[in-house]
């Protein structure tokens, strides 16, 4: 697909379905950032820095700030139920410390490798 037609399609959506689904996108941006700096002042207070475990959270308040917007949207609520397993699943990996978590990363799972993946990402199942 070329950036044109990216363009095109990202238009139509934000313009479109999402700004129904989600509501107005600075208001919608504006509860996240808010949830984000809560979990942000709590993460930095607990651990002196932020897990994947605190990451799946913030992923969780961005589907909970487009809910309070439409409660109906199915697809946020189905979203959510992911972060949250992620999340409790990041648990045990995440006493470690930092630079541990760090230095265990596999470079080739960020440039979408497969080897030691728990997740591609994507929360939602594949149709």
């Amino acid at each position: 697909m070329r950036r044109e037609e990216v363009l095109k399609e990202a238009e139509k959506l934000i313009n479109g379905k999402r700004a129904k689904d989600y509501g107005d996108a600075y208001d919608n941006h504006a509860r996240i950032a808010e949830g984000w700096n809560v979990i942000l002042r709590g993460a930095l207070q607990s651990h002196g820095h932020i897990t994947p475990a605190h990451v799946a959270l913030m992923m969780d308040w961005v589907k909970t700030s487009r809910l309070l917007e439409n409660v109906d949207h199915m697809d946020s609520w189905v979203d959510k139920a992911g972060y949250t397993a992620l999340g409790a699943e990041f648990i045990e990996r995440d006493k470690r410390p930092i630079t541990e978590i760090i230095s265990d990363l596999n470079y080739e799972d960020l440039t979408y490798g497969t080897k030691n993946r728990s997740t591609d990402g994507d929360v939602r199942s594949k149709k």
